[in-house]
């Protein structure tokens, strides 16, 4: 059967005043239908870029290329007439930061039953019952009395909820979800997971999750992608990358993550030095001069190739690090 999404050879480039930045380097990763596949790495790692571009939600000064293959059509490239008939509907996406994400000058009711008559045809009466049933799934209380307030009328928890409410309305195939328990406080983040977790199996959908947090990624995701320096170092289900990461730089960051199913009486070990700057990346492997296991070989990119049971790495090391 055919992945639901499959990214090949996709590289993002911008032009700044200061030169040209490549924010993604020859990405390839594939979803299948029902599947949630966790995307990982530090803020900068090209993560959110990479999901931009596959929406085809790039800023002006980015350019991408490569393929994105969804059903019958490769996304980039295509128009943003063709584009707007999948976005929305056939893939959905929750922005970081609900509060601007949000229109704050628009009423909830608005936002979401605009959606609905644009996409689905509905008349205003039935976009604005089928909006109230979608708040009432996500949990927003009396539903039918808060979809006429604002968003700044909700706590973020409960904009949260909104946007993952508005990215439902049309019954995606594929929901992209960027950090969507950010800012959000520990109960609310339970809270929200496990919504995401009943509506994966109630509507049998796929979702990407890109996070910087391990802990969303061990209790949603079915397989794993660790990206770091704008490509991706290492690919595989989540529970044997957790138990004997392959790649230097995700042992550094699970290390780096405190466990509850362990004792520990030494300090968080760290990953030294700082994330590469994207403009001027080094030579070889973009992690090399964090890394302890370096050595000559490291001065040519290594390509991410399997080392078995559905896991690959791109690294030149040979077994575990």
């Amino acid at each position: 059967m055919k992945p639901l999404l499959e990214v090949a050879d996709l590289s993002i480039h911008f032009t700044t005043s200061d030169g040209e930045v490549t924010a993604a380097d020859r990405i390839a990763f594939q979803i299948d239908a029902g599947e949630t596949v966790g995307l990982v790495g530090e803020s900068g790692s090209g993560k959110s870029q990479t999901v931009l571009a596959v929406m085809g939600l790039l800023a002006k000064n980015g350019r991408v290329r490569g393929r994105a293959r969804f059903g019958k059509h490769d996304l980039i490239g295509l128009s943003t007439t063709e584009m707007n008939a999948i976005r929305g509907v056939d893939i959905a996406m929750i922005f970081q930061d609900p509060m601007t994400a949000l229109n704050p000058y628009l009423k909830i009711s608005r936002q979401m039953t605009e959606v609905l008559i644009e996409h689905k045809g509905m008349d205003t009466l039935s976009a604005r019952q089928k909006s109230i049933e979608l708040l009432d799934l996500v949990g927003i209380p009396d539903a039918r009395n808060r979809i006429d307030l604002y968003p700044h009328e909700f706590s973020g928890g409960m904009r949260q909820r909104v946007m993952i409410a508005i990215a439902l309305l049309c019954e995606p195939k594929l929901l992209i979800a960027d950090e969507p328990t950010t800012a959000l406080d520990v109960t609310v983040q339970a809270q929200i997971l496990e919504l995401l977790r009943q509506l994966k199996h109630e509507h049998e959908m796929a979702i990407l999750l890109i996070t910087h947090d391990l802990g969303v990624i061990a209790g949603l995701a079915d397989r794993l992608l660790v990206m770091y320096g704008g490509r991706i170092v290492e690919e595989g289900p989540v529970d044997p990358v957790f138990a004997t990461p392959a790649h230097p730089y995700t042992k550094g960051l699970l290390q780096s993550s405190p466990r509850l199913d362990e004792t520990r009486v030494e300090a968080l070990a760290t990953i030294p030095g700082q994330p590469p700057n994207l403009q001027a990346l080094p030579r070889g492997c973009a992690f090399a001069p964090r890394c302890k296991q370096r050595f000559e070989r490291c001065e040519d990119v290594p390509a991410l190739h399997a080392i078995g049971k559905g896991r690959s790495k791109a690294c030149h090391f040979e077994g575990l690090p």
